[in-house]
């Protein structure tokens, strides 16, 4: 498992990546699933833990995340749609989650979770729902290393891209420069992942686009060179 700071380096020099979101994949075959995306390179995987009451869905949580830890070497960026993300903080880290992003909506004063996830040698992330404008957040951004924006509503797989939110990523790279990891989450496909590059994103969750397609390994090579050929930093 990686420190924080090895993270980080590891997160900027992949950049852009492609993160399967593993809402998606087949959990009765979940073996299976890690080594497939093992063989496709995937750089990052996005874990969508959601708790049926800050979002109307029920996914998995820290049991299921400490039993796929073992199984690929792969980083874990755990994705906490929940209501109260830090009274679970501490199983969330035992079960090898590297990077771990909560919702302003859910901690609307973030900056002790954040430097609490910091300090325990985790990279913190911040995420905004697609109503909330990047105002509420951009005062938050100093104490994030990671800034995820939802380009759905959070709960559900398959729904399709709201375009509006890319200035979100655009601001946000503006304000807070290249050292920021910014990831988009939701619609991500061929067709929606060029404007999401050009408006700054760093990091690509990808659900459908990877898992309903019949080769893990062209879907994560195709949208990755889709990203990389379109890819600004703000520079």
């Amino acid at each position: 498992m990686r420190t924080r700071e090895a993270m980080l380096s590891y997160l900027r020099s992949k950049r852009p990546l492609i993160a399967p979101s593993m809402l998606k994949c087949d959990f009765g075959n979940l073996h299976r699933e890690l080594e497939l995306l093992d063989s496709a390179a995937a750089p990052l995987l996005h874990l969508d833990v959601m708790d049926g009451h800050f979002v109307p869905n029920l996914s998995y949580g820290p049991m299921v995340i400490e039993r796929m830890r073992p199984l690929t070497s792969t980083p874990f960026d755990a994705h906490l749609m929940i209501s109260e993300p830090g009274r679970y903080l501490d199983e969330y880290i035992r079960a090898g989650c590297e990077a771990i992003t909560f919702h302003l909506e859910a901690v609307p004063e973030p900056v002790p979770l954040l430097r609490e996830i910091r300090s325990r040698g985790v990279v913190a992330g911040l995420a905004i729902n697609p109503d909330t404008p990047f105002s509420a957040a951009e005062r938050f951004l100093q104490e994030c290393d990671l800034f995820l924006v939802m380009s759905v509503h959070p709960g559900f797989g398959g729904q399709k891209f709201i375009p509006d939110v890319l200035s979100k990523v655009s601001q946000a790279r503006a304000a807070a420069g290249n050292d920021l990891i910014i990831s988009i989450d939701g619609g991500v496909s061929k067709s929606t992942i060029e404007a999401c590059a050009r408006a700054g994103t760093d990091v690509f969750v990808a659900g459908s686009s990877v898992f309903d397609e019949p080769n893990y390994s062209a879907a994560v090579a195709d949208l990755q060179t889709i990203a990389s050929v379109n890819k600004t930093r703000g520079c």
